[in-house]
């Protein structure tokens, strides 16, 4: 690691920075905070999402899955598209009825506030959890580098280097900072997967497609392994995929608040759909790059190399064969997506503390300038919360990208699930949603605590949406008639509670 390489990290992060300041104009209210004041071009929203979703964990951590198996987990990306299209056309539709700012409010208004605040509740230790694991993702090539020059700092420091930068224009920029810092670092580390390939590639005597072939590690489809337990057979990993993808694009607000701030419901379908095409293509780039990685390695085990996991297979060779300058430049596209990442969640929640639990619950009426600055606070406070659950994933034997995808689908399941019972079954009143939605948390947890092997991940969303809408629906049938807010033009749940009251 040469000292160029460190320097061009440093301008990049203060660049980035400034450059989130200087284009997210001047916040007024938490409209303009939260949702950009629905003016946010859709283009730049759908390489936002990109960026959200993808992170660190992309460039870590898919290199090493083909290095250590195949490209079986493109087929991941393929279930993306298909929830992206029910995301598009069922609940996008439903958030842009009003002036909705969560994803949340829409059970508020079908089932009342309890079950909003639930949701709420369950997406903010969700989000926290599977960003500690991004944020310790991206801590992996940093320690790398400083390791190499002597500075040993532990995962803790540099995870809070790396959140106390993110703080500072998620704070003052808000919604649109948030956006257009994505766009540049998502394209800043795509190019840097593209330059590392070729460098690879042209450096091998031999063709790395051809090795992998050989070695059996260009299987797309795999008919062969056994659905329940293998994540990648192509039946669970298109359901799973498509689930998944349905659950964290239509019940996570960390992408909803995006498409919040799409200029219309048109647009913000353009922008999800978009997206699944990104991450397909990006999903194939850094699936290529590990296979490319094997040859370069030989074919080398993971012990052989003197290697903790697969997730230090890339960030080595960024360090040790990216040329003066680009080694620099890719692993600051890895630490500026993964604040990428943070600062997207940072916004998702403060906005959702804001408008699902402390408004609806307090009833105050805040006046822009009190709304702003709370909303502030918020962020500065989740800010500060987030680098103690970085530091809880230290050390882990399973790649990370799985592990965050296994730890946000806990409870995609459940509030995706909860979304659909509210739009399926008239019946179904709050206590329905949420004693069934209790279950499926509980049950993927249990899963995913005690049977890690037994179960793969991505089951996890389709086993929880099961078993709300089966039981929701059974719990239904204590009731006569549709429930408030269940039926087009309607009175809202949370209507029906305030009368009530």
């Amino acid at each position: 690691m040469h000292a160029v390489d460190l320097a061009v990290i440093v301008v990049y992060l203060l660049c980035s920075a400034w450059l989130g300041l200087r284009l997210s104009g001047r916040q007024r209210d938490t409209r303009d905070y939260f949702i950009g004041s629905r003016n946010l071009p859709w283009w730049a929203v759908c390489l936002s999402v990109v960026a959200t979703e993808t992170s660190a964990l992309t460039v870590i951590s898919i290199p090493g899955v083909a290095y250590l198996g195949d490209v079986t987990f493109l087929q991941v990306a393929v279930g993306y598209l298909i929830g992206r299209v029910v995301v598009a056309f069922v609940l996008l539709p439903r958030y842009y009825q009003g002036e909705m700012t969560t994803a949340y409010a829409y059970l508020g208004l079908r089932f009342g506030r309890g079950m909003q605040g639930t949701a709420s509740v369950t997406f903010l230790f969700t989000r926290l959890l599977a960003d500690g694991v991004r944020m310790f993702a991206a801590a992996i090539p940093i320690k790398i580098v400083l390791d190499s020059y002597g500075l040993e700092l532990p995962y803790f420091a540099i995870i809070a280097l790396l959140g106390g930068a993110t703080v500072l224009y998620t704070l003052v920029g808000g919604i649109r900072a948030v956006v257009w810092v994505d766009v540049l670092q998502m394209a800043l580390y795509a190019v840097g997967g593209v330059v590392a390939l070729a460098v690879i590639a042209t450096g091998l005597d031999v063709n790395f497609l051809a090795v992998a072939a050989d070695e059996g590690k260009t299987r797309f489809l795999d008919f062969t392994s056994n659905p329940v337990s293998s994540p990648y057979a192509t039946v669970t990993a298109v359901l799973g995929g498509a689930l998944l993808s349905t659950a964290s694009h239509g019940a996570d607000q960390i992408i909803v608040q995006r498409l919040l701030g799409c200029r219309s419901l048109r647009d913000a379908q353009k922008a999800v759909i978009g997206s699944a095409v990104v991450v397909f293509l990006q999903f194939a780039l850094f699936l290529a790059v590990g296979l490319a990685l094997y040859s370069y390695f030989e074919g080398a085990s993971i012990a052989r190399l003197g290697l903790a996991n697969s997730d230090e297979l890339f960030p080595v060779f960024i360090v040790e064969g990216l040329p003066v300058g680009l080694s620099g430049l890719m692993l600051a596209g890895i630490m500026a997506a993964a604040m990428s990442t943070l600062s997207s969640s940072l916004s998702a929640l403060s906005s959702s503390t804001m408008a699902d639990l402390y408004q609806r619950f307090t009833r105050r009426t805040l006046t822009d300038a009190e709304g702003l600055r709370l909303g502030r606070l918020f962020t500065l406070g989740w800010g500060l919360v987030f680098v103690g659950a970085g530091a809880m994933f230290t050390g882990t034997d399973t790649p990370v990208v799985e592990l965050g995808l296994s730890v946000a689908s806990l409870t995609y399941g459940g509030l995706l699930g909860a979304f659909f019972l509210g739009l399926w079954v008239r019946r179904a009143r709050q206590t329905d949603a949420a004693v069934a939605f209790g279950a499926a948390v509980a049950t993927t947890a249990c899963l995913f605590l005690l049977a890690p092997d037994l179960v793969g991940f991505t089951w996890y969303t389709a086993i929880g949406t099961a078993i709300v809408l089966g039981l929701g629906y059974l719990l239904s049938l204590r009731h006569r008639g549709p429930a408030p807010g269940s039926e087009p033009g309607g009175k809202p749940a949370r209507a029906a509670e305030e009368e009530q009251a």
